[in-house]
């Protein structure tokens, strides 16, 4: 395990070397381990040489799992064949996006937040299939939300 984690770690230094401005590897597509905010801590002090590699790779195991593909070239992306039968966007995390957002941008708790989303009429057509507006980024259907409640809120 160490070892597939040290080759996710040299993979993930080797594209962070801002010094190389040409394409750091010849990959379709890469699949993995998320490099998230919550590890970019320790990367940057491994990459300072505050920490050792033995250290940065025992801190990893210690966090919590996640995964993303990464589709490199114009050639991985075209073996991507969306279902019709699925929305693009999960109403789950669209709401999560909407409702961070909407605190941030009013100052207002978790709580409050969701009362005034879930309570919308946005939210009621992002829950209506019909809609399909759960297939608009969530940016959009946030700029939708802000306008209904300012006109709610005059």
């Amino acid at each position: 395990m160490t070892c597939r984690k040290g080759a996710w770690l040299d993979f993930v230094v080797m594209n962070r070397d801002e010094s190389h401005k040409e394409a750091r590897h010849e990959y379709d597509f890469v699949e993995g381990p998320v490099a998230d905010d919550k590890i970019q801590y320790r990367l940057d002090m491994f990459l300072r040489g505050r920490i050792s590699r033995d250290v940065f790779l025992e801190q990893l195991s210690h966090h919590e799992p996640t995964h993303q593909i990464c589709f490199c070239t114009v050639k991985s992306l075209q073996t991507i064949t969306l279902s019709e039968n699925e929305p693009v966007w999960n109403i789950e995390d669209i709401s999560e996006s909407l409702l961070e957002k909407l605190m941030l941008d009013n100052q207002i708790d978790e709580i409050k937040a969701a009362d005034l989303f879930y309570n919308s009429d946005t939210f009621a057509q992002l829950e209506d299939e019909n809609s399909k507006l759960n297939l608009s980024p969530w940016q959009e259907i946030y700029e939708m939300l802000k306008k209904e409640l300012k006109t709610h809120n005059g």
